[in-house]
C-alpha cells in the first residue's frame, strides 16, 4: 500500500517555498530601492555635496597639474590653487598657458556663468568664442554627465578668487620665454594624412 505524505512534510515544503518567494521579492525590492535612491541622490545634491563632487572631479582629472603653480615641479602652491601658470606649452598651435580658473572677475572666470564654464571644458569654446587650445584635454571632459559637469563648475565658482593674469597665448613660430616644447611627432604618433580624393570622371561620351 502506498502511503500518503505526512502532513508535517507537506507543511515544511510549503513554508520553505513561501520563504524563498519572500526572499526573492525582498531582493527585487531592495535592488529597485537602491537604484531609485542612487538616482534621487544624483538629482538632488545639496550645494555642499555638489561642490564636494566637483572638488573630487577636479582632483582626479588632474586640473591642478597645469593650473596650480608649482605642481609640475613637485610643489603645488595650494594658496594659489588653480590660478594659472606662466609655464607655457608650445606645439603646432603656438604657445598656450594654463588659464586662471579661479572666480576673479578681471583675470579669472568670475564673469563666466555655470553654462559658460561647462561649454569651455566640455565643448572647447571659451566665453569669448575663442577655442580652448591644447594641451587642455577638453575632449575628455566632453564625456562628463550634466551632474558632474555642473558640479565641477560649482566647485570652480566656490574657490577663493586669485588675481593673476597669465601670459597671452602666442601664435605658431613665435618663441616663448618659458615653455615646454613638444618635439616633432615620431612616425607612430604622426597624424595620418587624409586619404586622397578619388579622381572625378571627366570623360565625355
Amino acid at each position: 500500500m502506498k502511503r500518503s505524505p505526512r502532513p508535517w512534510i507537506l507543511a515544511s515544503t510549503l513554508v520553505v517555498g513561501a520563504l524563498a518567494l519572500g526572499l526573492a521579492s525582498c531582493s527585487n525590492t531592495s535592488q529597485k530601492s537602491t537604484t531609485s535612491d542612487s538616482t534621487a541622490t544624483a538629482a538632488t545634491m545639496t550645494p555642499e555635496q555638489q561642490i564636494a563632487r566637483g572638488r573630487y572631479i577636479a582632483t582626479v582629472s588632474g586640473c591642478n597639474d597645469c593650473h596650480t603653480p608649482g605642481t609640475l615641479y613637485g610643489a603645488p602652491d595650494m594658496s594659489r590653487q588653480l590660478s594659472g601658470s606662466e609655464l607655457g606649452w608650445t606645439g603646432p598651435w603656438g604657445t598656450s598657458y594654463p588659464a586662471n580658473i579661479t572666480p576673479d572677475t578681471a583675470t579669472g572666470i568670475g564673469a563666466y556663468s555655470a553654462d559658460d564654464i561647462v561649454n569651455a571644458f566640455r565643448k572647447g569654446v571659451k566665453k569669448s568664442g575663442a577655442p580652448v587650445l591644447p594641451p587642455m584635454p577638453w575632449q575628455d571632459f566632453a564625456a562628463l554627465t550634466d551632474e558632474d559637469a555642473y558640479a565641477l563648475a560649482a566647485y570652480l565658482k566656490s574657490l577663493p578668487a586669485v588675481v593673476h593674469k597669465v601670459p597671452t597665448n602666442l601664435p605658431p613660430g613665435k618663441k616663448a620665454p618659458t615653455a615646454l616644447v613638444f618635439p616633432p611627432p615620431p612616425a607612430w604618433d604622426a597624424p595620418k594624412p587624409a586619404p586622397a580624393a578619388a579622381p572625378s570622371d571627366t570623360t565625355h561620351t
